[in-house]
């Protein structure tokens, strides 16, 4: 029998894991045992990682000022091709329909003058409506508080889910080395009952 210590051990100490790892998330409500009071890593610290999230997010990862300097960065092309589309819409069509006394007097090459210097206008504005919505967003747009307010409010099973498909192989590696370390300890337990 006593040559099963290894075993014992090693089955031990993955059930021991296991379990270490299943009380990271359970129990999700906070259960007394007398003195002591067991509830889950996890749900019961959910508002401190929380917080910490959102600032870590906030501060370290991403900002409102990260967007502005993409949105400054990138090719207006884009922008200006869809608002070209637009502008051809407008004098071609709902200028017409609005104001045809005036439609009566624009002619072709007319229309391409002001669709082109309203095109160059707009452009030249974009730099500065990215500005403008830029300062409104960062007076509106709590980046630290949006990340607080959805983990805070994450139940237990999707705070699980998401974790679990994060570091699912390092769970089952933590297990795997209960198991191992349990049958090494158990097998020195073995060696020195059988030495001595």
């Amino acid at each position: 029998m006593i040559y099963f210590l290894p075993l014992i051990a090693a089955v031990t100490g993955w059930i021991t894991n296991w379990i270490a790892v299943k009380m990271l998330f359970h129990p999700v409500k906070p259960i007394k045992f007398g003195l002591f009071t067991i509830q889950g890593v996890f749900p019961k610290r959910q508002k401190a990682m929380a917080e910490r999230l959102g600032q870590i997010v906030a501060t370290e990862l991403f900002s409102i000022d990260d967007i502005v300097d993409k949105m400054k960065s990138a090719d207006n092309a884009e922008v200006l091709k869809f608002v070209d589309s637009k502008l051809d819409d407008f004098i071609n069509v709902k200028l017409g329909a609005s104001m045809p006394m005036l439609s009566m007097f624009l002619n072709d090459d007319l229309k391409i003058k002001i669709k082109t210097a309203l095109l160059n206008e707009i452009g030249e504005a974009i730099p500065g409506i990215i500005d403008t919505y830029a300062s409104k967003l960062k007076s509106e747009v709590n980046i630290e508080k949006i990340v607080y307010d959805k983990v805070v409010n994450f139940s237990s099973d999707k705070m699980e889910e998401v974790l679990y498909s994060i570091m699912k192989k390092e769970f089952k590696f933590i297990e795997v080395l209960g198991g191992i370390l349990g049958f090494f300890i158990g097998l020195i337990q073995l060696l020195l009952v059988i030495y001595s």
